[in-house]
């Protein structure tokens, strides 16, 4: 079985590879192919199908995985994997087949729960502890990424950002005193939360439903809204709580651009600053807008 990563042009390859996209095109013959993306935990690779493309494409299923063989071109200086066999997958493992975090999800669940402990308003303390102890809210947490292409974008990587931001407003913490400390590490450690109902990890990583129509941001403010409501915080914390996860990325449509609180700006500087320090670690531009 040959890695995505380790295939070269020239060559054989052969593996289970996850079908993250397929898409029947035509050359400039008309004769029709298949355009198809694959990707493996090394990552993703482009591959064409120009015999039996009908055949081919009943048998591709997007978000499955596949065992598939070929050969690999180069074309235009790029990869491009010619399939020439399909099958099933047999018993693979999808998970398998996910880029995953270098780091262990559940000791940065740890951290998690460690920078829970720190919080001691009760109110905020009790949405931490109803959040942190639901079992499948706790499992998506540690295993989903922040996004499907862009930083943290591997199983894992939502906490892995989650415990980065966190770390950077407890600072901020200690250099600004004025600022709510409580508040701003629950803000923190629950403002993406949203994205464990924006994606749905198999495979391939694809976004549900809820996740296409409502975004993370307001998947996130729902969520943090129910565990509020659910330990009856009171209705400013639930307030003050709720605008930092709907600022964290800056105003939402219709707020003026000024109306965000110190700790909503805090938040939204963390997030932005720990998303493009990771995006240049992994070769981004410094430019890179912060998704998370």
């Amino acid at each position: 079985m040959t890695a995505l990563a380790e295939i070269m042009p020239g060559g054989p390859f052969e593996g289970v590879y996850a079908v993250r996209g397929v898409e029947r095109r035509l050359a400039r013959s008309g004769r029709p192919f298949l355009s198809v993306e694959l990707a493996d935990a090394s990552g993703t690779a482009r591959a064409v199908v120009f015999e039996q493309p009908d055949w081919f494409r009943e048998r591709l299923t997007v978000g499955a995985p596949a065992h598939i063989a070929g050969r690999a071109s180069e074309r235009g200086g790029r990869l491009e994997l010619v399939i020439a066999q399909v099958r099933e997958a047999g018993d693979a493992d999808a998970g398998d087949l996910v880029p995953r975090s270098h780091r262990d999800p559940d000791e940065l669940f740890g951290f998690v729960l460690h920078l829970a402990d720190e919080v001691h308003e009760p109110g905020l303390r009790r949405v931490l502890d109803a959040l942190t102890g639901d079992a499948a809210l706790a499992r998506a947490w540690r295993s989903v990424p922040c996004t499907r292409s862009g930083h943290h974008a591997y199983a894992g990587g939502l906490v892995e950002h989650t415990v980065g931001v966190a770390a950077v407003c407890q600072t901020l913490c200690t250099w600004h005193p004025r600022l709510d400390p409580d508040l701003l590490v629950a803000a923190a450690l629950v403002h993406d939360l949203g994205y464990t109902r924006a994606w749905s990890v198999g495979a391939t990583v694809e976004a549900t439903e809820a996740g296409r129509l409502l975004g993370h941001v307001g998947l996130g403010v729902d969520l943090v809204g129910e565990a509020c409501r659910r330990v009856r915080l009171p209705q400013d914390r639930m307030l003050a709580l709720l605008h930092c996860v709907a600022w964290h990325h800056g105003p939402p449509p219709g707020q003026a651009p000024g109306g965000a609180s110190p700790e909503a700006v805090a938040l939204m500087r963390a997030n932005d600053l720990e998303v493009r320090v990771k995006s240049r670690l992994e070769g981004g531009g410094l430019d890179a807008p912060a998704q998370g």
